[in-house]
């Protein structure tokens, strides 16, 4: 039986990369899945990936959903569609996100807030959603999408990695936060991965992160993927909670 069967599952950011292939990954492993994009301008993009996943094996007809995840209404109005339309989410995957790049004393407060609003209050805003019903329910799993620069850092980053750094503690806080209702969260940790998001960094970032990797390469999203649906799982992820998992091609050892 697929692992993922009988499941809803809302999948941020999934018209592309990481989140895309997570969605793709989980529809294949039976479960009911909410693709959410940004608005008209990834419509398209979102809708071949309903294609996809309704022609691939275990895929049943997903719900398409679009939301600026800045705007706090937005969400709101989005996660209200899941659950007037399904009843209930029993996995949240944070993975919208941005990625831009600039030295510290070079960076605009609107690119440094643009950041932390997408790629952290956005988890904020879906968690502080969804965890009522499964606080209510005695069961979820929250899975969100970090980076392994929120561990290390990275040069002309420091927006991003703070970002991302907040994401991992969010989880551990919410993890200690949910755990006596059975409610499990968890957050990846990518290292670089070939995805649209990397369009924004440059050649020379790129050449001199790829040097540092003892793995010698970025990783695809499909090599991400199978952590998601790892957590997501039963009995798989069942003791993992405020735990960062690192398919980072070796950047960080712990």
């Amino acid at each position: 039986m697929p692992r993922l069967e009988g499941r809803n599952a809302l999948v941020t950011g999934a018209s592309s990369g990481i989140g895309r292939a997570v969605a793709l990954a989980f529809a294949q492993e039976g479960a009911q899945v909410a693709v959410h994009h940004k608005g008209p301008e990834d419509r398209e993009s979102a809708e071949r990936l309903a294609e996809e996943m309704v022609a691939q094996k275990g895929g049943s007809q997903p719900l398409l959903i679009a939301a600026d995840v800045t705007k706090p209404a937005e969400v709101e109005a989005a996660v209200g569609q899941v659950l007037e339309e399904w009843g209930r989410i029993d996995i949240l995957v944070n993975c919208a996100g941005i990625l831009t790049q600039s030295l510290l004393v070079d960076m605009p407060l609107a690119m440094w807030e643009e950041t932390i609003a997408t790629d952290l209050t956005s988890t904020f805003l879906f968690c502080r959603l969804v965890v009522p019903d499964m606080i209510r329910r005695r069961r979820g799993r929250i899975i969100n999408v970090a980076s392994q620069l929120g561990q290390i850092g990275g040069v002309e980053l420091t927006h991003y990695s703070a970002a991302k750094a907040g994401v991992i503690g969010f989880t551990k806080a919410l993890a200690r936060e949910v755990s006596a209702y059975q409610v499990t969260v968890n957050c990846i940790a990518p290292g670089p991965i070939e995805t649209p998001l990397l369009d924004g960094i440059s050649a020379e970032w790129k050449r001199a992160k790829q040097a540092e990797l003892p793995l010698g390469r970025f990783g695809s999203p499909d090599e991400v993927a199978p952590t998601a649906v790892f957590l997501a799982a039963e009995p798989d992820g069942n003791l993992y909670t405020g735990q960062t998992l690192g398919p980072n091609s070796g950047d960080v050892m712990l």
